[in-house]
């Protein structure tokens, strides 16, 4: 009997320490949250190498005000140097992987200047990445009002 219950506190306490908690992310969300982090800093740092090799080459970057771009046109906007983020914030993430793809949503909120005026931002962002070569690409992005 004394055995029995050894054994059972032993089986219990390996699977207990053993198991991992259900927060914890897959490779795939992890590596996607790191590809959305370096392009939240690349917006910041206007990184032009940074986007290039983040986004892919079929791209679709929706804005909230429904203006829609290319790569390229995404790219040529963002690093022109007209508008610079003063402080830029992704908070309230999710991540599924569905095979090759990632669906992101999360809130962006910061201050954009422009013309030297400030505008705060909040909107919600759907981000649309996937596996290409073994890397994450962006592949679509929409914004949205709240």
């Amino acid at each position: 009997m004394r055995k029995l219950v050894l054994f059972t506190v032993l089986l219990a306490l390996t699977i207990l320490l053993g198991a991992q908690p259900a927060v914890a992310q897959s490779g795939d969300e992890a590596a996607v949250a790191q590809a959305v982090e370096t392009f939240r800093k690349a917006m910041l740092a206007n990184d032009r190498g940074q986007f290039e090799a983040l986004c892919a080459d079929q791209m679709s970057y929706g804005h909230s005000g429904g203006r829609i771009e290319t790569k390229k046109q995404f790219i040529d906007d963002a690093t022109s140097g007209k508008s610079v983020w003063k402080f830029l914030n992704l908070s309230d993430q999710s991540i599924q992987i569905v095979g090759n793809n990632a669906i992101v949503r999360n809130i962006l909120t910061g201050d954009l200047e422009s013309e030297g005026k400030i505008t705060p931002i909040k909107i919600g962002i759907l981000w649309v990445w996937q596996k290409q070569d073994g890397l994450w690409k962006l592949l679509a992005r929409q914004a949205y009002r709240l």
